[in-house]
């Protein structure tokens, strides 16, 4: 079997395509292309983004579109990291950027890239099985892990990185014992808050990973710096360099690429502050990334090994989910949405999973009080550590968990033609049916689409039985009438019975 894939990164730096071929369940890099957008220069510090960085990013996107002519939806994953997560608007630029691409886009979580940071550098170890830290300075963010094997141990992610200390303590590439000083001492204030408990962990291996550890390396082998990736002396042996030239641009120096100049300090500053806070000595490089790790992630997607699930199981487990009752109303939920939309029979069908994902997590705010339920579960859902969410999936179950039960207004600013409307009401009656958490199973009720609304049918003198679910879904007609939206209740008419 050979099938190729691609992860795209949109980084606070650069934007990067790489297209994988898959081989036997290994995937094997193809092709890459990287746009130093430098997206995070273009952040204010209100968190806006100019106009200048988004029209680079959009330029960017465009071209990786001509490169994924052909490629289907299913094989290729875009993620944003730092600066999109902190800009706040974001959203505008996600619009215009997702157009430019042709496929959607994730912004995900910064323990969320740790992990998938992660999973890339592990499939190019010679020895991943070694207890190993992990850092990758990004442009926006720096990514740190304990990992052993292919499962991460610790993961962290803190606001520091290469174009933001580059701008902030190197303006235009200055180079003074003040401004290194300084950004070093920034850089150790934020790793103090993590610094010891790795350390209790512990390493065998300390591994850097992404443009700035690549940089850094390449010039202190290449210079005679050090005798083999990064060490404590060498970027010490580099920093003296600098401080004598006074300005980056006046260094020649073998291995110092133009793209990098711009944010070379800033990294070197943060990679410095992480040598002493972390006690190392020396530090190798390793190709893996992020993307790599979006490709092995969309890999066991493809072979029906999704992290979500798993995921989802152990919130089920942590929560205490009563697993009886969240799979009747996941069964029920998802019979609903096949009458509303027949292609979501299909098991991978994306609106399904996220319906039976919601039902299988929608009771786990119990956990913290029983009233208001469902807000609490929509909270966890959002800020939790989900691995295998973008934060986007996130919000989206925090939306349909937080609308399964109570007042519709509070969703009320869903997009009118979003198939969210369809979980939620899917949701919504199989919660309502339900109710008694007795074996009940399917009702014999259908759903279908009437105008903006639904029109639920059920089987003659069903409800006649069940006057607890006939109030309930008097309710519900209420509900749905605040939103704009109609719900009408019919029973099938009882048949006269046969003359003897």
């Amino acid at each position: 079997m050979q099938e190729l894939i691609a992860a795209i990164d949109l980084g606070s730096n650069s934007f990067r395509l790489q297209v994988g071929r898959i081989v036997n369940n290994q995937i094997y890099p193809l092709d890459g292309l990287k746009e130093p957008v430098r997206l995070a220069a273009g952040l204010s510090p209100e968190k806006w983004l100019d106009m200048a960085a988004q029209q680079r990013g959009v330029a960017a996107l465009q071209r990786f579109h001509e490169r994924l002519a052909g490629f289907s939806a299913g094989a290729v994953r875009a993620v944003a990291t730092n600066t999109l997560r902190v800009a706040k608007n974001a959203p505008d630029f996600l619009i215009r950027a997702e157009a430019a691409l042709g496929f959607p886009i994730e912004v995900i979580a910064g323990r969320e890239e740790a992990r998938l940071i992660y999973v890339g550098v592990a499939h190019t170890l010679p020895d991943p099985h070694r207890q190993q830290l992990v850092v990758d300075i990004g442009g926006g963010s720096t990514e740190f892990i304990i990992g052993k094997s292919f499962e991460p141990l610790m993961l962290e992610s803190l606001y520091m990185g290469c174009v933001g200390y580059s701008l902030s303590y190197f303006p235009d590439g200055r180079v003074e014992k003040r401004g290194m000083k300084e950004a070093e001492l920034a850089a150790r204030r934020e790793l103090q808050a993590i610094a010891h408990a790795y350390r209790e962990v512990g390493w065998e291996l300390a591994v850097g990973s992404s443009g700035s550890a690549k940089a850094l390396a390449e010039i202190l082998e290449q210079n005679g710096l050090s005798n083999g990736g990064i060490t404590r002396d060498g970027l010490e042996k580099l920093k003296t360099l600098l401080l004598r030239a006074g300005n980056i641009n006046a260094l020649e120096l073998s291995g110092l690429k133009g793209d990098r100049l711009p944010v070379l300090l800033g990294g070197l500053a943060i990679m410095s502050a992480v040598f002493k806070e972390f006690g190392l000595d020396r530090m190798v490089f390793s190709e893996g990334a992020l993307r790599l790790g979006v490709l092995y992630d969309l890999l066991g997607r493809y072979h029906h090994a999704d992290l979500r699930d798993a995921t989802v199981n152990a919130f089920t487990s942590r929560y205490r989910v009563d697993m009886r009752q969240a799979e009747q109303v996941a069964d029920t939920a998802c019979y609903f949405l096949e009458q509303l939309d027949p292609q979501a029979a299909e098991p991978d069908h994306l609106d399904r999973r996220f319906l039976r994902w919601a039902a299988l997590l929608h009771e786990i705010g119990i956990s913290v009080a029983h009233s208001s339920y469902h807000k609490h579960s929509a909270y966890i859902l959002a800020n939790a550590d989900m691995p295998g969410f973008s934060r986007m999936d996130q919000g989206r179950l925090a939306r349909i968990v937080l609308a399964h039960r109570g007042k519709l207004e509070r969703v009320a600013a869903i997009d009118p033609g979003s198939s969210d409307w369809l979980l939620i009401a899917c949701l919504r009656l199989a919660v309502v049916i339900h109710r008694a958490r007795d074996k009940r199973g399917l009702p014999p009720v259908k759903i279908a689409r009437e105008g903006r609304g639904f029109s639920v049918n059920t089987a003659a003198g069903w409800l006649q039985k069940l006057p607890l679910t006939a109030a309930a879904l008097e309710e519900e007609q209420r509900q749905w009438l605040s939103v704009g939206r109609g719900l009408f209740i019919r029973s099938a008419a009882v048949r006269p019975a046969a003359a003897a």
